[in-house]
């Protein structure tokens, strides 16, 4: 591997931080705009998808089950859950295939191999933040009042970004490296939905399952999306467990990456 190619495998910025970020900026609005051009209704799937599934939760539970997860308005709680699941779900899966979507630009650029793992990242991350219009909506609708709790949004935000990139760093050299990873990774994540407080609030599990809001650090970042509409899910163990866990997980995937991505980068 040649000089330059091993510099790429830093996880900083390659030699100015304006640079960095701004090529990210670019490749960012680069997928955003092409993800939008390349359907027919472009934004409105931003919108319609979460609204999709919210409906489809909300006559299984309320007008089937006769059910709803511990939390009124059931409507609401769900949105603020389905939303930043979604942006987790993308950034894992397009995570393992961060390096091979674009292959050639990675080999013919100098930019930092971490790039194209952060771009996965905050892409997504954009269009969480452009489906908000949607919670907004449902606050209106259903007439649920903001308190002080919101503060605890963006720390929710940023957290959940710590958790991503750090995912997002392991997932991206090890998906090459070992091939059936991404369909094992599909498996897990169709696992966590049901092991998350998406559909239902923490405090409804039982006494033996405890112990996963303290190892699964998604119950400590939906806890904070909420506490702005539900002061009482407060969880002052989940949600410093949450960040602890999203910062041990960046930790790690700051020091395996560059290991990793060196025998990735003679495979591509």
């Amino acid at each position: 591997m040649s000089e330059a190619a091993a510099r790429k495998t830093s996880v900083g910025p390659q030699g100015s931080r304006r640079r960095y970020f701004h090529a990210l900026w670019l490749l960012t609005g680069r997928d955003l705009r092409v993800k939008y051009a390349t359907t027919w209704l472009g934004y409105a799937w931003t919108i319609l998808d979460p609204l999709m599934m919210c409906g489809v939760y909300m006559f299984l539970f309320v007008v089937i089950l006769g059910r709803t997860g511990g939390v009124e308005p059931y409507g609401v709680f769900l949105i603020t859950g389905l939303l930043p699941w979604q942006w987790f779900t993308t950034a894992v899966n397009e995570s393992g295939r961060a390096f091979l979507k674009d292959k050639k630009l990675l080999r013919s650029t100098g930019a930092s191999n971490s790039m194209w793992v952060m771009r996965v990242v905050v892409s997504s991350g954009f269009t969480y933040v452009l489906s908000l219009p949607v919670v907004a909506a449902f606050l209106l609708i259903m007439q649920v009042p903001i308190g002080a709790g919101i503060v605890w949004w963006p720390v929710a935000f940023i957290t959940q970004g710590i958790l991503l990139t750090g995912i997002g760093l392991l997932m991206a050299p090890l998906c090459i490296l070992i091939n059936d990873l991404s369909k094992i990774v599909g498996i897990i994540v169709r696992f966590l939905f049901f092991a998350s407080p998406i559909l239902f609030d923490h405090s409804r599990l039982p006494d033996w399952l405890s112990w996963m809001d303290r190892v699964n650090p998604l119950y400590g970042i939906m806890t904070m999306y909420r506490l702005g509409y539900w002061p009482e899910l407060w969880n002052g163990g989940s949600i410093v467990a949450a960040i602890s866990v999203s910062i041990a997980i960046l930790a790690l995937g700051i020091m395996m990456f560059p290991i990793l991505v060196r025998p990735v980068l003679k495979d591509l």
